[in-house]
């Protein structure tokens, strides 16, 4: 699970806690082990990355996704996750946006998107994501492209990856919205 670093864990956890999946038994996975990597991880920032030592916001949200079903129940993943909410607001970026390794992009809004609604905070209202009066789902709305779809840069094309997680972002606003 660990072979790609931290996106590995992140996304196994995910995966386990959609359906609330069982776990077989006689394996060395465990929720609690996924957990205690991805804590382990994170960096002093407060965020994760795939490397280096500053926070990447696709990966910081990946793992706020992950980690959301334990903020209540776990005090370690609590404080870990209040910290990577510092951590995101202080690097989102004036437009309200989010960058990953190749600058600003629709996938680095969605991923903080998707995390904000699974910890229980409106994205488009929390004043700690608003930079001048443009929250991260109006950034996310920079990136569409007439006639359905996303880009993943401004100066981009449609973009398969970039609508996947578009779309995805948009139905986890709207879930969230409908308390789904």
């Amino acid at each position: 699970v660990k072979k790609q670093g931290i996106n590995g864990p992140i996304w196994a956890l995910i995966a386990f806690d959609s359906h609330d999946y069982e776990i077989p038994a006689g394996g060395d996975v465990t929720r609690e082990k996924l957990i205690e990597v991805i804590l382990e991880k994170q960096l002093a920032d407060g965020g994760w990355a795939l490397s280096g030592v500053n926070a990447d916001a696709d990966m910081t949200g990946m793992a706020l996704t992950a980690l959301a079903p334990y903020y209540n129940a776990n005090s370690d993943v609590k404080v870990a996750v209040d910290k990577a909410l510092t951590c995101l607001s202080e690097i989102q970026h004036d437009d309200g946006g989010f960058g990953s390794i190749d600058g600003a992009c629709a996938e680095s809004a969605a991923q903080v998107i998707v995390a904000l609604t699974a910890l229980g905070i409106d994205p488009h209202t929390d004043s700690r994501f608003i930079k001048n009066g443009r929250s991260v789902l109006d950034a996310l709305c920079d990136y569409y492209v007439e006639g359905g779809g996303f880009k993943h840069v401004a100066s981009g094309n449609l973009d398969g990856m970039a609508t996947e997680q578009g779309y995805y972002a948009l139905a986890a606003y709207f879930r969230f919205k409908e308390n789904k």
